[in-house]
């Protein structure tokens, strides 16, 4: 292809630039070589430094710079660098560039303090930021709105809200962007009633909000729970045609998630034309905080379908989902994308990022494998107290008692400090495995040797153990006695080792307790209702179940799921959801009859 003028050349580039097209760019760039267009112009400088920018390749960008006649190097070219160096998360590079070119004698102008304050910002160098802003008035550019608004979110950031209020009510334009950064701002920072006062004085002083408003608004009400006002927004988004704003319509589905609302959330999911990640991401995350761990691994079937590749988020929301189901198969396909799409690897290309290895090692020691769940914790370079907790908890829950108590020691030696987890880990192996001796000396040692004071899940496991052991007495004491309030939890773990061991006069006062606290829930009626029947007291269960008719409390049915090859299915008690449920029920009375018949047999020897 011909290029017969520089600003042919330059159009090209900017093409280059917007589709990421390095192959094509760097023709352009020997063409205007070998042609002598290089050094003919500041501005042919300036246009490949974007191009290489924006290609990603800030190597080849720094490299135009540095060959460049010096009498190009201008604050156009020099601006160009520093965006660059921003645009590919370069922070401090970009610092390091600015004081270059301040002492090289270059001035900056208002539009290199933009850049340079966000570098500050991204580089957590508060100090240089403040700096630069005592440099502003010096080039008289404080009052411009757009070094302002760098201002407002560098301040806003470190958590300097006098400071941000200070530059913005300064400032004698408050344009659509100063507006964005107080209220995004605000709410990046966790400051969401501040982000809502802001987003209110918006509205007084008739400024209207645009999608970047929408968006951080949204985060804020989605955290503070603020439905009705979440719905008003959504009424002005429609109103405003921003329903076909991808990001504003991920905030909204991020929003209705976060305030409970599931078929809301839903509903603006499925209305979204073309779904990216995030999207994906926002709808998978409101499935699992419902405990829809089946609908979670059902949308990402449909988000693989769609041809969408996972992240890191959404991993780390699906491997809860298959450790809640025990759903193996899925966590070993989920863990083999991981390794095979290079997801969290370090800069030696090993895979260790501590947060996902452990959700990973969760996965494995909740669906039964720990033997899995050991070597991603054996190749750990750097593992935390989750980490230790994680595999303390997962042999404890399979039974390895010996072994989860060999983890501890471990990590005591390793030098790290157990925490409330830890113990409650502990305490449950010494429960399952009857070491009621040593698990009364964790409980004992918890404050005075390791610092951590027992709460009321570490009385709960105690209380559990004693009542495994038959000690009752003992634990009916530590319920009375402890320093914290009994809770139900506490009173049905004791209720249920009454029940284990046929202790009727102690379950009742179990009971009395369980039924005054929690009169509505379906498990202290029956569990109740179970003991008195153990001990033939069939006029108390009567009482019981006419109580339970009373108040309209309903017993929830029973859950189970297996997963077979094309997924996991769940059903429950007497569930007619499935297509082919009479072949099931077929199925299911051909094995009850047969072990019918295996009993007649066994009876008749």
């Amino acid at each position: 292809m011909r290029y017969p003028n520089l600003k042919t050349l330059i159009a090209s580039l900017q093409s280059c630039a917007q589709t990421s097209n390095l192959t094509r760019g760097k023709e352009i760039h020997a063409f205007m070589l070998r042609n002598g267009f290089f050094l003919s112009s500041p501005l042919s400088t300036t246009s490949l430094i974007n191009m290489y920018s924006k290609c990603n390749s800030m190597t080849h960008a720094l490299t135009v710079f540095d060959t460049t006649l010096t009498q190009h190097q201008n604050v156009f070219t020099c601006n160009a660098v520093i965006a660059g160096f921003i645009a590919n998360g370069m922070p401090k590079p970009a610092l390091e560039f600015y004081w270059d070119i301040r002492f090289s004698g270059i001035m900056p102008d208002k539009f290199t303090f933009p850049c340079v304050i966000k570098a500050c910002s991204d580089a957590q160098e508060c100090l240089e930021g403040r700096k630069v802003h005592g440099l502003l008035f010096k080039f008289g550019l404080e009052l411009d709105v757009f070094v302002g608004s760098a201002l407002v979110h560098l301040y806003l950031r470190f958590g300097f809200t006098e400071e941000a209020y200070q530059v913005f009510d300064e400032l004698p334009v408050r344009d659509i962007v100063l507006w964005n950064a107080m209220i995004n701002g605000f709410a990046q920072t966790g400051q969401f009633g501040s982000a809502l006062e802001v987003f209110k004085e918006m509205g007084e002083e008739g400024v209207v909000p645009n999608k970047f408003t929408v968006t951080g608004v949204l985060s804020a009400m989605s955290m503070m729970g603020e439905t009705n006002n979440g719905r008003a927004i959504h009424g002005f988004v429609i109103k405003m045609g921003y329903d076909s704003v991808l990001a504003v319509m991920n905030a909204l589905v991020d929003m209705y998630g976060k305030c409970k609302c599931l078929k809301d959330a839903l509903e603006i999911f499925e209305t979204i034309p073309e779904k990216d990640i995030f999207s994906w991401n926002s709808i998978l995350c409101v499935h699992e905080q419902f405990g829809d761990h089946h609908g979670t691994l059902g949308l990402l079937d449909s988000m693989l379908r769609a041809g969408v590749k996972l992240d890191l988020v959404t991993v780390t929301t699906i491997l809860p989902a298959c450790a809640h189901l025990a759903a193996l198969m899925h966590g070993r396909e989920i863990h083999s994308y991981m390794i095979i799409n290079g997801l969290a690897k370090d800069d030696d290309g090993s895979f260790d990022d501590v947060y996902v290895k452990n959700a990973i090692m969760d996965m494995y020691a909740k669906c039964g494998s720990m033997r899995e769940a050991r070597l991603v914790f054996d190749k750990m370079s750097y593992k935390d107290v989750a980490s230790w907790n994680i595999m303390i908890m997962g042999y404890g829950m399979h039974g390895f008692g010996s072994r989860a108590l060999e983890m501890f020691s471990n990590m005591c030696e390793a030098d790290l400090k157990p925490d409330e987890v830890t113990f409650v880990g502990v305490l449950s192996v010494c429960s399952h495995v009857g070491l009621v001796r040593q698990g009364q000396k964790f409980l004992a040692q918890m404050d005075s040797q390791y610092g951590v004071v027992p709460t009321i899940e570490h009385y709960t496991c105690v209380i559990d153990m004693l009542g495994r052991a038959g000690q009752l007495e003992e634990a009916y004491e530590l319920v009375s006695t402890m320093p914290i309030e009994a809770t139900p939890v506490v009173w049905r773990a004791f209720l249920a080792a009454c029940r284990l061991h046929g202790n009727a006069a102690l379950a009742e006062v179990a009971a009395q307790h369980l039924l005054e606290l929690e009169p509505e829930h379906c498990g202290n009626h029956v569990l109740t209702s179970n003991i008195y029947g153990g001990v033939g007291r069939y006029d108390e269960v009567s009482e019981v179940r006419l109580t339970m008719k009373q108040q309209n409390v309903i017993k929830e049915p029973g859950c189970s799921w297996i997963e077979l090859g094309d997924g996991v299915h769940v059903f429950v008690a007497g569930d007619r959801r499935h297509s082919e449920d009479y072949l099931i029920y077929a199925g299911l009375n051909s094995l009850m009859l047969a072990c019918m018949s295996l009993d007649i047999c066994l009876v008749s020897r």
